[in-house]
């Protein structure tokens, strides 16, 4: 995702979709750990993606740790 797709999203739609790229980077670790997973830059997109959720979730304030 985009910055400008990320902002756009509600406060809610930031933490599902937080909660699903965190899942989604599991998962591609354990295929890069079997030698199943074809396009190698994706877990850098994701890592990526994550941080960019965790950027905006800050700027407005909701960090719930």
């Amino acid at each position: 995702m985009q910055i400008h797709e990320i902002r756009d999203l509600s406060n809610q739609q930031l933490q599902e979709e937080l909660e699903s790229s965190y899942k989604e980077l599991m998962g591609l670790r354990f295929r890069a750990a079997t030698n199943q997973l074809t396009d190698t830059n994706q877990p850098k997109r994701t890592r990526r993606s994550i941080a960019r959720l965790l950027t905006v979730i800050q700027e407005r304030g909701q960090v719930e740790n």
